[in-house]
């Protein structure tokens, strides 16, 4: 596949607010594990080969085993996953598809045993930032490792 515009040259003042936003959720009330795995299967269910390559050597770099990723499409089997992230799991493929039925009650219910109102903010503009972020890369044909 032949690489589009460069959206960071194309469009830089919209760049510099997606990395505004990245800058906010820098200092996000959960784990950096947490972190890339909310990344990670959002960017499996979008198809986004370049975040999954990103963010699965940016999770193993903070601990996460291969073993974890191997089986992330698979979290609710897979018995590898704990209780709170599997609420974040949860939230990540409902606000990712959206377009089924979004955050269900259910799953905001349990966010909200885990998680402050802030937190619960932070964690919802995580994964619309990493949506963004996958259908930028799609969009734009990036490369992987680029």
């Amino acid at each position: 596949m032949e690489q589009r515009i460069n959206i960071q040259q194309a469009f830089p003042e919209g760049y510099k607010g997606m990395y505004a936003l990245v800058h906010a959720l820098s200092k996000i009330n959960i784990t950096p594990i947490q972190k890339e795995l909310m990344k990670i299967r959002a960017s499996q269910i979008n198809g986004c080969a370049f975040c999954l390559d990103m963010h699965t050597k940016d999770a193993l770099k903070e601990g996460e085993t291969p073993q974890r990723i191997f089986l992330l499409d698979a979290w609710r089997e897979s018995g590898m996953f704990t209780e709170e992230e599997k609420v974040l799991l949860a939230m990540t493929e409902e606000i990712t598809l959206i377009h089924q039925h979004g955050l269900s009650d259910a799953t905001y219910s349990l966010a909200k045993q885990y998680f402050t109102e802030e937190t619960i903010g932070q964690i919802i503009m995580s994964i619309v930032l990493i949506n963004a972020w996958n259908r930028i890369a799609i969009s734009t044909h990036l490369p992987i490792g680029a």
